[in-house]
């Protein structure tokens, strides 16, 4: 099915200063990137209102160049933690993340899955450590399998929370790959919004640029058919507004 766009256009559009509102926040992103890509300027945005931030990478990222020779599994994961705490630092989170190491491409998605119920607790306890009232999270839908089992995590964590933290929904896939299954729908309970980040553009290009295995040739190079963001995937996100789904309070 073609992708479809999403009607970003027609959300409403909030000013930076409302990440003052936010309080505390965790972003929990599925692979080294996507907090850069999906939230980079909210995230840049919270630090200078000097909220506090943190961040937890779900998996280990090592199946963006599964044939690499030169880099194995262990150290192509170590290249791509590096460049997500060096994305953190340049949007101005400097707390020490979570890392799951979860298998890429393989994030267990339901309790039966191995390691799913011992993720879940650890995201739990991390959001309980660092007091958050805000989670960033991938849109449940996003069309990438690692990215809707993340989002089920992150409900599993929340289930378990006596007072879990409010829920936004941050988009990276979906804007490529959507079909029209894959969009809000009323019975899903979210808002959509247009956060106004222009002011943090600049930082947000800085942290995607700093995934440098991910946005251009020459750190994995003995693996030509491995992933990198297309320009037309990258354009998406360096404009000045970032696309969340507020989670309703039932």
């Amino acid at each position: 099915m073609p992708a479809i766009a999403l009607p970003s256009d027609s959300y409403p559009v909030r000013p930076a200063s409302y990440v003052a509102a936010l309080g505390s926040v965790v972003v929990v992103a599925p692979h080294p990137d996507d907090e850069a890509l999906g939230c980079g300027g909210l995230l840049a945005l919270l630090r200078r209102a000097g909220q506090p931030v943190a961040a937890v990478l779900v998996s280990d990222g090592t199946m963006s160049h599964p044939n690499s020779v030169h880099f194995p599994a262990l150290a192509r994961q170590a290249v791509r933690e590096a460049e997500f705490r060096e994305a953190l630092a340049l949007l101005g989170v400097t707390a020490e993340p979570l890392l799951l190491g979860l298998p890429d491409s393989r994030v267990p998605a339901a309790p039966q899955d191995p390691g799913f119920a011992e993720a879940a607790a650890q995201l739990a306890a991390f959001l309980k450590t660092h007091q958050a009232t805000t989670v960033l999270v991938p849109w449940r839908r996003d069309p990438h399998p690692d990215h809707r089992a993340t989002s089920l995590l992150v409900q599993a964590a929340l289930a378990a929370m006596a007072h879990p933290p409010h829920r936004l929904e941050y988009v990276v896939w979906a804007w490529e790959r959507a079909g029209a299954e894959d969009l809000p729908t009323a019975t899903d309970g979210v808002r959509g919004f247009r956060l106004d980040v222009g002011e943090a553009i600049a930082a947000k290009q800085q942290a995607i640029a700093a995934h440098r295995s991910q946005v251009a040739p020459g750190v994995f190079t003995d693996d030509p058919d491995g992933f990198l963001l297309s320009a037309q995937m990258l354009a998406h996100f360096a404009g000045p507004y970032e696309v969340y789904f507020e989670v309703l309070d039932s």
